[in-house]
């Protein structure tokens, strides 16, 4: 018994270096089933997994966020854009649609028109993500 439980807080701790179950198991020397077998029928330890593997999403989550700030210093233009899309309003993507349609249906001309928008739209974004990974590759 106090193996196993040495081996659960192992587990644990990996858990919170890095959450990956997988590389938790091999870094604890427990093979994958027996992580799960444990995650089932212990109630505390399944919570524990889930508050250890939210720490260590935390964890990577501020080195990533540190790298990707370390980035923009180094004038980097995709970590300046990412940033900016998903953290500052003026940046972010949007899709704005301003018709409405009284019956709720299309008719066979409006969804064709409909559905050449969203390939050129997506054609559009694809085009300008191959300029931008063009003019920023070193």
């Amino acid at each position: 018994m106090k193996k196993t439980k040495a081996n659960m807080d192992k587990i644990l701790e990996e858990l919170e270096n890095v959450p990956i179950i997988q590389v938790a198991c091999e870094k604890s020397d427990i093979s994958r089933n027996t992580f799960y077998k444990w995650r089932r029928t212990d109630k505390q330890f399944s919570k524990q997994v889930e508050e250890s593997m939210r720490r260590g999403t935390e964890f990577v989550n501020d080195m990533s966020e540190s790298q990707l700030l370390q980035l923009i210093k180094q004038q980097r233009f995709t970590a300046i854009s990412f940033w900016l899309k998903h953290r500052h309003p003026k940046f972010k993507e949007k899709v704005e649609v301003k018709h409405k349609i009284d019956n709720g249906s299309l008719t066979p001309q409006q969804a064709e028109t409909v559905q050449k928008a969203l390939e050129l739209g997506q054609l559009a974004s694809s085009e300008i993500n191959k300029t931008n990974t063009k003019n920023n590759v070193k």
